[in-house]
């Protein structure tokens, strides 16, 4: 006789952190380090205000980005307007069986 056993599979729903969905979670701390490390070294090579700047530019446009680019949905789709013509490649030298 086989036990049963309830399997749990979630909510089906993306994570969602601060209003970031899934994959766009990922991008947003990619963008918040980018900003930190090219800011901290523009900051230590020439000026400590040129540096914060660029920190903040950075951030606020990857986040604002990101942000558009959620609007998209989670999953890239080409959407394709109008009508697709595929060509159609078959041979056209058939053998004949009853040779």
């Amino acid at each position: 006789m086989m036990t049963k056993y309830s399997i749990y599979k979630g909510l089906q729903k993306p994570l969602v952190y601060r209003g970031f969905k899934g994959r766009f979670i990922g991008w947003g701390i990619g963008f918040l380090v980018l900003g930190l490390v090219g800011g901290g070294l523009t900051g230590a090579l020439t000026n400590m205000y040129l540096g914060g700047i660029i920190t903040i530019l950075t951030i606020a446009a990857g986040l604002t980005f990101t942000f558009s680019r959620q609007k998209d949905g989670l999953h890239d789709k080409t959407r394709n307007k109008g009508i697709s013509i595929h060509p159609i490649r078959l041979k056209k030298k058939y053998a004949d069986p009853f040779l």
